[in-house]
């Protein structure tokens, strides 16, 4: 379990994790999402002890980080898949990181079989593509067979075949009863794995709740609807928490706040015809946009048109 109360870290005038309170429970795969800049990789590094707290405090499986005996064994993190020796072999960098916590040859040979290492051991790990080398460091992550496993962007570089992989290596990891914290861009792989959700953004958490709570509050399921008379159908719908809206002089109407079946029964009762009514489920993607819309750093800008 990881637990943040109002863990605060300050860079001078710079403001990167304000007072931030969250737990991450044992046996589900909580996903840490927020844009550019929100503050995640700066939590993570504040969680196992790289940097200090200005104010609030954060504890794995009860402790402080620099508190446990043996870390590996309390948790194992990928913060960044490079922080290897480039001329060290993958099974010398685990070797070297076992030999720290007393662990056997034998469990270096299970994390490499794991990791699907094993046909590149023994090469020069700075020779590794981006998603060889994300695999060392998940390797790493799990050599003390930890309670705790935290990722940082682990599928950076990795193709679908790897993507698959961590995706089903996540699930086992909670099934297995640990505590899973993974941060990701790819809100379809969060969407298919996570069982909760931490959002952050400007170094706040905007949201702690699950995919479908998310989705449900950014907007919930949006119903299309075509019909004969668009301005009729626009009245019979009106009521309080419902959002009709549509192009001028288009047929087609999106509504939110009405399900399908209560839009077509209305439309029956009124006597409109209606050509097309369907659901369209709001995406995780979309949902994380509405709410991070006002969070977001770094904004790119559309380039001009030339004639």
């Amino acid at each position: 379990m990881i637990e943040a109360r109002q863990l605060t870290k300050k860079y001078g005038t710079k403001t990167a994790v304000d007072e931030v309170t969250f737990t991450v429970r044992a046996g589900a795969v909580t996903g840490f999402l927020g844009p550019n800049g929100a503050g995640k990789s700066t939590t993570m590094r504040l969680i196992v002890g790289l940097d200090t707290p200005t104010a609030g405090s954060v504890t794995v499986n009860g402790k402080p980080y620099a508190q446990h005996a043996a870390p590996l064994h309390e948790v194992g993190a990928l913060l960044e898949a490079r922080s290897i020796h480039p001329g060290r072999s993958a099974y010398n960098h685990l070797r070297a990181l076992a030999l720290t916590h007393g662990i056997s040859r034998a469990r270096v040979d299970e994390v490499i079989e794991r990791t699907g290492l094993q046909s590149v051991a023994r090469k020069r790990a700075g020779a590794f593509s981006l998603g060889m080398g994300q695999r060392l460091g998940i390797a790493a992550a799990l050599l003390g067979d930890p309670q705790t496993v935290m990722l940082d962007e682990p599928v950076n570089g990795l193709d679908p075949e790897g993507v698959l992989w961590i995706r089903n290596l996540l699930t086992e990891l909670a099934a297995e009863g640990r505590t899973v914290f993974v941060s990701s861009h790819l809100m379809s792989e969060m969407a298919l794995v996570a069982d909760r959700l931490i959002v952050v953004g400007r170094g706040r958490v905007l949201a702690d709740t699950t995919v479908q709570e998310l989705v449900r509050q950014m907007g919930g399921d949006t119903v299309v609807v075509a019909s004969a008379d668009p301005s009729r159908l626009r009245s019979a719908l009106a009521a309080p928490g419902v959002e009709v809206s549509g192009q001028p002089g288009s047929e087609e109407l999106t509504v939110t706040g009405l399900e399908a079946r209560a839009i077509g029964l209305a439309a029956a009762e009124h006597g409109i015809a209606l050509y097309e009514l369907h659901s369209r489920a709001v995406s995780l993607e979309e949902a994380f946009m509405e709410l991070t819309k006002d969070a977001v750093e770094y904004h790119a800008t559309t380039p001009a048109r030339t004639a």
